[in-house]
């Protein structure tokens, strides 16, 4: 066939070519009609998306091509037609999980999509609803008062209690057997009283007692030990009706303080409160029902022996019902009631009801109760060796001066002896007028779960209707995410992968930062720049808070670049969402079956996170992340935030300036920023979807990185000192100086060793590093060595805190001669069945000594006349016994017992005891008070002179 022929074809094959193209024509009409009616409808359905646009191509020359080339064109042509007006395929995210309809009902028609929401307007919105919950928490903690007290109203009078408090803080340091503690003190307290009783209506009677007890006890406190005291000091005040009451609620302060410090907060103030209220209500006309019993208690520094005295041998301690102790851990502010029980709920419903400026908290309790807080109060005594159920109340606020030597009266404000006073006057009168009081046993049994919402009032429930609730809110969240993963049954091994993704990339997002978080902190500790924060705490947030933030942002960025590729991003804030929620439920679960009170907590934060996810399910699926959406969001997420906020903020006011007297082991940065990380985590919780929502969080990391490297190149430069010596709020540097001579005996009773020094602790992990530029003789090359042989290495430890305070210094001094040396002689030597061995020995010196004892290997220490007869070890194996005693107190005999081997040529015990001289012409020697003298105004420094001996039996 000719070529001609071949282009044109036969007139058959033209006739077949006309009806193709026609037909093809008709097709390409109504696909063109087809085409822009779904373009319409694709318009409609997604108005923010741009339209498609069409460029023409520019004009190009090319061969004609054949009718066959035509109809591949074309066919070509028709397909890439079809292509831009076909709805998009469901995507993989699309299916089952969260992109439907709830119940996992598949949308029907062409899939839009949502807008996203923008880095420019939700990382604001976050941090600005963060900053607003945070302002909401300073006011509530900085409101002392609902509304100030009417100008000569009855009732408790602040102004007055004031006048007590200035009065007993003259007096100057009241250390246990000092003259200021056990005469002047006490002389105080009882012309006070006896004024009171002179003013006091007929409807009252009023007794007075003074006690000087004598007992031992054993004590499961910083490790195990036991104390012994002699003639200590008790003024006992009993407020009852003029027929007298069989019944009777006990209050509790303590006037004694700490050497070389005022003691104003801890705990002058508690009892001027108490002398006003007994005041208060001597002079009301309404009688009481019960009696209230006021105990003054002169040795509650000494470890709680004066409450021991008091609560294990006065006659009438045996009418107590129940008690509240009032006590300090900071200067003034709020008075947190952190202890309550044991069991016995109606006591917290007697403070619920009765209290005008509640503060009180479950969590504050089981935290304390944990042991992590190295305190005591008087509530342990009344607890374990009363067996008496009650209230601890305390002062949390700026304890970075706690038992310094600015604890001084000015610095309690009146409005915080005006709320407690009314809080604790409120509380007793309800106690002493109450039917439960009598009949307390009857109402013993159950926790109760308590917490106060912005010092507003008090929300409590007992603990088995919490666990039921708990229980209940977890069942319930559980359903909840099981129905929505498991629907539709086709999908739910693919939604259960995509949701179990999430949760673990979750829980991986909040290791990652907790461990690069503490890197840095070790970082900075390693370097020198530990406790930059100290003074200024929001150091630690722009350090710490920005690194968690950020690597929490990081993590999750990454997962969403690489992981969750060309993913629904409404679909991915769901889920996650769904993770966060799920890993609360579990939290929830298991704090409950642990039976901790706090679970409460969990509870919040899984009961509104899903209220508020079922009210504004319908506005994210139909418009996405709008802003009515987060501002909803938000909105139903406000009581957990604002919660958390008020109680992490609690925390971090009790603990930082725990801090800077945890002892040299503890690395102080580590644990705030284990803190930092752990809020960052449950505020993030329901945050996290966020970061699956916005287009980008580049700005955002950027910002955070920036604060944090900025920051970190500070703290490593030293700009922010630890320290302060600013007389408005000093937050010094605690420094322990004692004046030791020690001398060291062999079995014959000769001295093989002695040697004399200033022996220096650092309160906190920075030890001496501060203090060498302004004392250069005070350095590394003077580290105390352990003295093996002996019993807590040979140091005159004046507790057993030894396991705290590993790094010490020993710079080289004069020997000191005490003008009242301790006098310590063996009575007798007996030999006992079972192969045992009595020792009995008589020790006299001052008001403090301590005993250490340490049985060689092959003996061991079975009894002494010490505590219950059962001795106690420290930490470490040996034995601590704390002594004090008041005034004129008789020369201390005790005894112990060991079994011995039949072979000891080297002995069988090595004991040691120290003296230590806290106040009068002994305390301090003329080279302890040059040195004193020489450290910078920035430190608390402590002094006083002490002796050591060794003895080998």
């Amino acid at each position: 066939m000719s070529e001609a022929a071949k282009r044109s074809g036969s007139p058959g094959r033209r006739g077949d070519a006309r009806r193709r193209e026609a037909t093809r024509g008709d097709a390409r009409r109504r696909e063109a009609t087809r085409g822009a009616a779904a373009t319409a409808r694709q318009d409609d359905a997604r108005p923010f998306e741009r339209p498609m646009e069409r460029s023409a191509a520019p004009p190009a020359w090319r061969l004609r091509p054949t009718g066959g080339q035509r109809d591949r064109q074309q066919d070509r042509q028709r397909d890439r037609q079809r292509d831009r007006h076909r709805p998009p395929p469901p995507r993989d995210d699309d299916d089952g999980g969260g992109g439907g309809e709830p119940g996992g009902k598949k949308r029907v028609g062409p899939r839009r999509r949502p807008p996203g929401l923008s880095e420019g307007r939700g990382a604001p919105l976050v941090l600005l609803y963060l900053l607003g919950l945070r302002a909401l928490v300073q006011v509530s903690h900085r409101q002392l008062l609902r509304q100030p007290p009417a100008a000569g109203r009855p009732g408790f009078s602040a102004p007055r209690a004031r006048g007590y408090l200035d009065n007993i803080t003259a007096i100057g340091p009241r250390t246990v057997g000092s003259p200021e503690n056990e005469v002047l003190a006490v002389n105080y307290l009882l012309e006070q009283i006896r004024a009171i009783e002179r003013e006091s209506t007929d409807a009252h009677k009023i007794s007075v007692d003074i006690q000087r007890p004598t007992g031992s006890f054993s004590i499961d406190f910083l490790g195990g030990f036991t104390s012994y005291y002699a003639n200590i000091t008790n003024v006992v005040v009993k407020l009852e009706p003029r027929n007298g009451a069989e019944h009777a609620v006990l209050s509790n302060c303590h006037f004694d303080s700490v050497p070389n410090t005022p003691g104003a907060s801890d705990d002058a103030v508690s009892c001027a409160v108490m002398l006003e209220i007994l005041n208060t209500l001597s002079k009301s006309s309404e009688p009481l029902q019960h009696a209230i019993i006021f105990l003054f208690n002169g040795a509650e520094e000494n470890v709680l022996q004066a409450s021991h005295g008091f609560i294990t041998q006065h006659e009438w301690a045996k009418s107590i019902r129940a008690f509240i102790n009032l006590e300090a851990a900071g200067v003034g502010g709020k008075e947190l009631v952190f202890q309550t029980g044991p069991e016995n709920p109606w006591l917290v419903q007697a403070y619920v009801v009765a209290a005008k400026h509640p503060f009180a908290s479950v969590v504050a309790q089981e935290i304390f109760q944990s042991g992590i807080i190295p305190a005591d109060t008087d509530f342990r005594i009344y607890r374990d060796f009363g067996n008496v159920p009650g209230i601890d109340l305390a002062f949390i606020e700026n304890g970075y001066i706690y038992h310094t030597e600015y604890d001084t009266s000015d610095r309690i404000l009146t409005d915080s002896i005006q709320r407690a006073g009314d809080n604790i006057l409120a509380v007793l009168k309800y106690l002493a007028t109450s039917d439960k009081l009598a009949k307390s046993f009857e109402y013993r049994h159950g926790n109760v779960v308590f917490f106060d919402v912005l010092g507003l009032f008090v929300l409590a429930y007992p603990a088995r209707v919490g666990t039921i609730m708990n229980y209940t809110t977890a069942a319930i969240a559980f359903i909840y995410l099981s129905k929505k993963v498991l629907q539709p049954k086709t999908r739910a091994i693919h939604n259960l992968k995509k949701f179990f993704t999430a949760f673990g990339l979750t829980l991986l997002s909040w290791v990652c930062t907790l461990v690069t978080v503490l890197i840095v902190a070790v970082f900075v500790s390693v370097i020198g720049r530990s406790l930059s924060w100290y003074t200024h705490f929001y150091v630690s947030v722009f350090l710490y808070g920005t690194a968690a933030a950020a690597k929490l942002i990081l993590v999750h960025t990454l997962a969403k670049k690489f992981f969750y590729k060309n993913m629904n991003e409404q679909y991915l804030g769901d889920i996650f969402f769904d993770a966060s929620l799920m890993i609360w439920s579990i939290a929830l679960a298991v704090i409950t079956q642990m039976g901790l009170c706090s679970a409460f907590i969990c509870t919040l934060w899984v009961a509104f996170p899903l209220l508020t996810k079922l009210l504004i399910h319908k506005e994210s699926s139909q418009k996405g992340a709008t802003m009515k959406f987060v501002m909803m969001y938000m909105l139903g997420m406000f009581v957990p935030y604002l919660y958390m906020m008020y109680l992490s903020w609690t925390v971090f006011e009790m603990f930082t300036p725990i801090m800077g007297r945890s002892g040299s082991e503890i690395l102080p940065d580590v644990v705030l920023a284990g803190f930092i990380v752990v809020i960052t985590m449950i505020l993030s919780s329901y945050f996290i979807n966020f970061i699956y929502l916005v287009k980008s969080t580049k700005a955002t990391l950027i910002t955070l990185t920036t604060v944090f490297v900025v920051t970190l190149i500070l703290v490593c430069s030293g700009i922010f000192f630890p320290y302060s010596s600013d007389a408005a709020n000093p937050k010094p540097k605690r420094v322990f100086l004692q004046h030791t001579s020690r001398r060291f005996h062999d079995l014959e009773g000769n001295v093989v060793k002695s040697d004399s020094g200033i022996w220096i602790n650092g309160f906190d992990y920075n030890g001496i590093s501060h203090i060498t530029p302004h004392v250069p003789e005070i350095n590394d090359t003077i580290r105390t060595p352990c003295e093996e042989q002996a019993p807590f290495c040979g140091l005159p430890w004046i507790l057993p805190v030894h396991f705290m305070f590993r790094k010490n210094w020993y710079l080289p001094a004069p020997e000191i001669f005490p003008r009242s040396p301790i006098h310590f002689k063996v009575l007798s030597k007996e030999l006992m069945p079972w192969k045992s061995v009595r020792l009995s020995f008589e020790v006299s010196g001052p008001s403090h000594m301590s005993l250490y004892i340490r049985p060689h290997e092959g003996s061991a220490l079975s009894t002494w006349s010490l505590g219950d007869g059962m001795p106690v070890a420290s930490l470490g194996g040996d034995y601590f016994v704390f002594y004090s005693h008041g005034l004129q107190a008789t020369p201390w005999h005790f005894w112990i017992e060991l079994t011995a081997p039949e072979k000891h040529s080297d002995g069988i015990v090595s004991l040691a005891v120290a003296a230590h001289y806290f106040f009068g012409e002994d305390q301090k020697s003329p080279q302890l008070y040059a040195l004193l003298e020489r450290l910078p105004n920035w430190t608390f420094s402590s002094g006083w002179s002490c002796t050591y001996d060794l003895f080998v039996f």
